[in-house]
């Protein structure tokens, strides 16, 4: 699967869009990570548990929108954008959003 953020691909002719394309996870840290991230944000330092969280969702939200353009008989995704939301103090939202085409 191809994929860029970009509205088109280089060299490539669009032949026909699928229409647009999501992924959406929802990502809860649990109680002892928080702790662990709690006592790195007061010492200093790069909260290593909340950048792995946030890294596993973006990951699984882009996963499903590429299995989304697939369903679609796609081979592409254009357009793409990544949406990161703080719903609370331990859940984050990541949404990927592209237009599926056949290039």
């Amino acid at each position: 699967m191809y994929i860029t953020t970009t509205p088109s691909f280089e060299g490539r002719e669009i032949k026909e869009y699928k229409g647009i394309v999501f992924g959406e996870v929802i990502n809860g840290i649990s109680f002892t990570k928080d702790f662990v991230a709690g006592i790195t944000d007061f010492v200093g330092g790069r909260s290593k548990t909340y950048e792995k969280e946030l890294v596993d969702a973006r990951t699984n939200a882009v996963n499903e929108m590429i299995e989304r353009a697939k369903s679609l008989g796609a081979n592409a995704i254009v357009g793409v954008s990544i949406d990161v939301e703080a719903l609370s103090d331990t859940m984050l939202m990541i949404t990927a959003t592209g237009t599926a085409v056949i290039i």
